[in-house]
């Protein structure tokens, strides 16, 4: 059979279509006067009956009258109509669950989708498209979370085609990324703006009014600055603004914010077009004030930050308005200001008053800082976007400081202290050079009577401080002494940070602060003992750094991550709350240098225990430090140990090469550590590790081998660890003096003799008794934690719930979070201070 046959028997929708808008095509022009309203059963049927005539079929008599109307429709309709039916059938899939169908209709849309390719490269994506495409997504979602929580489970099919349509979907929406953010901006006005562009001409000719010469130049040249836009309201009149009307255009649009079908891009055009009407300073207020609350108004969004060229508008119109009223100082907008009573007239200061609007700068400043740092934590830090968003903080402290100025000088008290608390949190955990450096940059900003360059970052600190300590609330008190605190850590001043600490007495309350307060004090409290350990102070960098990086859970404690959960799940709100409170990246402090002092100290200060306490019970019951001693252990299990990879492997060498008395090796392995580059003058920290191991090294020997010596001449000890015979005769006299060492110095010939005691049937059974308290104890705070509600779970209901609450509380006091380490925070202030008291008097 020859192709042309096969042509005609065939069922192809394309070949009956094409010859069908042939004929249809040819027969509209002599019917054009019919009517257009015939089902498009008609148009099939009238279709078939041709094709007969053109084959050479009989033909009918009904069909020689001619009245029947054909509808021509365009390839973009046909197009569009098919696309259109694979999305309502999509959407009715969803209704009833029924992921088969839904997978089957997406994957049909697409096709349709790829047919219309040249249409849509003309035209775009039809928006009913990107509409049903976005809130597919969103469908999904809710439908995976509910079959999780579902105790009964779809069948396997349906389940097969959801999981694989949250990947198809998802790689399918990353095309249409920015039309998606354009329906989220206004999902229910997202349609009527096709409408809208097809009825725009109607608008234009529907403008047809008899004006004057000298009217029609004034519209020339508004459209020539309105670039071709020009305003048409309802009934294709055209909208004016004046000096007359723009109170009542700027009543209009505050009256049309928060109300459903607002086209929010519509009323920033209207409101800055009010701006360049605005030629009073009154007037020009009131709408920069209207203006920058609009920046905020568009909602965020997928990406979950404000966009960026929006929050650059509205830093942009509040350096304009900040502007205006430094230049107008008998204009002021305050809080707690009245209603006026006509707000459609201009006011104008009279005899020396000064006119008060209503309106919050400072509520503005806080919502830009609030933004940027939203913005930060979403950008990947590893990207040059995170760089540029960052440039943008001088800017940010420039509003910051520049609206100080102003409040300072119409002596707003609340409104000083809460933008000098923004100003503190942008300084305090940077150095003194780059505070000096961002402070430059600022003033270069800044009008001249605001400028006041510095080149003492500290007191810059100091002097915001003590404004807070006198001024401020009881929480940005607290805050205000945690960040002077941290200052002072950070530029190794450990006694001054040590004592405003103890003096201020906050661990005793920070349980009470808000999550974002006890973050801070974490933060402190971890720059703390860097900086002692930087000083050389092992004992109370490991008591500062144990109550963090002693639980396991750094991350979380310090906000530089979520944690990961073993045991259970954390609910959706919750984990968006501590996203939330993640600090942006040039924030963070560095965790793998945190984890390696931590143990560095560790291993100074438990290498030695473990060699006084040797191999019985005491071995056991005195731990300094638990996750040490669990690293030890299982490095200590290994059939081999290779050489050392990491930090974690370098401290376990260097430790167990210490408690052999290889001080020297052990020197080697913690020199080999490379991250002591990343720490200020890391040549010196070699230094005092060095001379630390090799002080540690003589205790451990004289441990390990007191039991095996009757006398030991310190000069041979001097000389075995490389010390001076003034330093180890120290040592030995601090050793015999604690009552670590049982022995005694004869100074005539520079020799200690050891004297070994036996215990007492009562000395051993009191000390076995101890053993069995301790081991009580516990096993009874064990049973306590497991009683305690941890974070996540429900609490307990019955007669005991008050009980087990009691308890949880008093747990919580004693620890820095709901699952800490034991010890009471007096206590810690006790032995932190006796520590460095011993320290001094030494």
């Amino acid at each position: 059979m020859s192709r042309f046959f096969r042509a005609g028997e065939s069922d192809s929708d394309e070949t009956e279509s094409d010859y069908s808008d042939e004929l249809t095509a040819s027969e509209s022009e002599d019917h054009s006067e019919s009517d257009s309203d015939n089902s498009d059963s008609d148009d099939d049927q009238t279709g078939k009956k041709t094709r007969g005539r053109l084959f050479g079929a009989g033909s009918d008599d009904s069909d020689s009258d001619g009245d029947a109307v054909r509808v021509v429709r365009s390839a973009k309709d046909k197009r569009f109509e098919e696309i259109e039916l694979a999305v309502t059938a999509m959407a009715n899939g969803q209704k009833i669950n029924d992921w088969v169908s839904v997978q089957n209709e997406f994957e049909r849309s697409n096709k349709a989708l790829q047919k219309a390719t040249g249409i849509i490269a003309q035209s775009g994506v039809p928006k009913f498209y990107i509409k049903a495409v976005a809130e597919l997504e969103k469908t999904i979602q809710s439908a995976l979370e509910k079959e999780k929580a579902a105790s009964k489970k779809m069948n396997a099919s349906n389940a097969k085609a959801l999981n694989s349509m949250k990947q198809k979907v998802k790689k399918n929406n990353r095309q249409y990324e920015t039309q998606i953010q354009e329906y989220e901006k206004d999902p229910e006005n997202y349609d009527v703006e096709e409408e809208v562009i097809e009825v725009k001409p109607k608008a234009k000719k529907a403008k047809k009014v008899v004006v004057s010469d000298s009217e029609e130049e004034k519209d020339e040249e508004a459209e020539a600055e309105d670039d071709g836009f020009t305003p048409v309201g309802a009934g294709g009149k055209t909208v004016e603004f004046t000096q007359e009307n723009l109170f009542k255009k700027l009543r209009e649009v505050n009256d049309a914010r928060g109300k459903k079908n607002t086209n929010r891009e519509e009323q920033v055009r209207i409101l800055e077009k009010l701006l360049v009407i605005a030629n009073t300073p009154y007037q020009k207020i009131r709408v920069l004030l209207n203006l920058v609350s609009a920046q905020f108004d568009f909602a965020t969004g997928i990406s979950g930050y404000m966009n960026i060229p929006l929050w650059k508008n509205a830093d942009k119109y509040l350096n304009t308005l900040l502007t205006i009223l430094e230049a107008n100082p008998d204009y002021a907008v305050k809080e707690n200001v009245p209603e006026e009573d006509d707000s459609d007239k201009d006011r104008v200061p009279e005899n020396g008053e000064t006119v008060f609007i209503q309106g919050s700068i400072v509520a503005f400043v806080d919502r830009l800082d609030d933004e940027f740092a939203k913005s930060l934590q979403n950008i990947d830090p590893h990207t040059t976007d995170y760089v540029d968003r960052l440039k943008d903080e001088v800017n940010l402290y420039t509003v910051i400081v520049r609206s100080n100025a102003y409040f300072q000088r119409l002596q707003l008290t609340d409104a000083i202290c809460r933008t000098s608390m923004r100003r503190l949190e942008h300084l305090y955990f940077k150095p003194d050079a780059v505070i000096v450096a961002a402070e430059n940059a600022t003033n270069a900003l800044l009008p001249a009577n605001i400028a006041s360059p510095i080149t003492d970052a500290s007191s810059l600190i100091h002097d915001l401080c003590v404004y807070l300590y006198k001024n401020a609330n009881s929480l940005q008190r607290t805050r205000a002494m945690l960040c002077h605190i941290y200052h002072h850590a950070l530029h190794n001043r450990f006694f001054v940070a040590r004592d405003m600490l103890l003096m201020s007495h906050l661990q005793e309350t920070i349980h009470q602060a808000d999550v974002t307060t006890q973050i801070l004090h974490n933060r402190t409290m971890v720059q703390l003992g860097l900086c002692a350990f930087r000083e050389g102070m092992v004992k109370e960098a490991h008591t500062c750094l144990h109550d963090i990086s002693g639980t396991g859970r750094v991350k979380e404690l310090l906000a530089q991550g979520l944690q990961a959960q073993r045991y259970g799940t954390v609910s959706p709100e919750q984990e968006k709350l501590e996203r939330q409170r993640q600090l942006p990246f040039h924030m963070h402090i560095n965790l793998e240098l945190l984890e390696c002092v931590y143990l560095t100290c560790s291993m100074l200060l438990e290498i030695p225990a473990m060699a006084a306490a040797g191999s019985g019970r005491d071995n056991r019951r005195k731990v300094i430090s638990k996750p040490f001693r669990r690293m030890l252990d299982y490095n200590s299990r290994q059939v081999f140990s290779g050489p050392p990879e990491n930090t974690r492997d370098h401290i376990m060498g260097a430790a167990k090469a210490l408690a052999s008395g290889e001080w020297q090796k052990s020197i080697e392995l913690m020199n080999a550590i490379k991250i002591w580059e990343l720490m200020p003058s890391s040549d010196m920290i070699k230094e005092m590790l060095g001379h630390k191991i090799q002080e540690e090294g003589l205790r451990t020997y004289l441990f390990t081998n007191a039991p095996y010596y009757s006398s030991v001449n310190l000069e041979q000890l001097a000389k075995m660890f490389e010390l001076p015979l003034t330093a180890t005769i120290a040592i030995v006299s601090k050793m015999v003096w604690n009552e670590e060492l049982a022995a005694s110095i004869d100074q005539v010939t520079n020799v200690v003799i050891l004297h070994h005691v036996e215990p007492s049937k009562l000395q051993s059974l009191a000390l076995a008794f101890a053993d069995k308290a301790a081991g009580f104890v516990e096993g009874n705070e064990k049973l306590l934690e497991l009683k305690t509600p941890q974070q996540g779970e429900r609490p307990k209901k019955g007669p005991n719930a008050n009980k087990d609450q009691t308890s949880g509380k008093q747990q919580q006091k004693r620890t820095m979070g709901p699952r800490g380490q034991r010890g009471d925070r007096n206590q810690f202030n006790n032995g932190l201070g006796n520590s460095v008291r011993g320290g001094r008097k030494q």
